[in-house]
């Protein structure tokens, strides 16, 4: 299974550490409250909402370097369009990856 890491952040900053930070601080302030939207719209059942919400986490997905995560993300989405949700409990254990991951830095 993939594991989150700031490659790509590394990458785009061109050693720019004050960048990196500040990308830090804010994927560290947003993401968590991205996935507990994510989690409320499905148990809420409002797939058009958790469809936008899948929608806009996936390049939060992509800067972690996990190009498979990215491409379950976008499966989930199509999925919870069509009202089912066979992957989301797989892409719900990735986010929480994510946010464990980011909690440590």
């Amino acid at each position: 299974m993939e594991k989150p890491n700031l490659n790509y952040i590394q990458q785009i900053s061109g050693g720019d550490k004050d960048f990196e930070t500040s990308m830090l601080t804010i994927l560290k302030d947003e993401f968590p409250k991205e996935l507990s939207s994510i989690k409320k719209n499905f148990e809420e059942k409002d797939y058009k909402q958790l469809s936008f919400n899948i929608h806009k986490i996936k390049h939060k997905i992509s800067m972690f370097g996990m190009e498979k995560s990215f491409d379950l993300a976008s499966k989930v989405e199509l999925e919870i369009k069509n009202k089912h949700s066979e992957q989301y409990a797989n892409l719900i254990t990735i986010l929480e990856r994510i946010n464990v991951y980011l909690n440590d830095k």
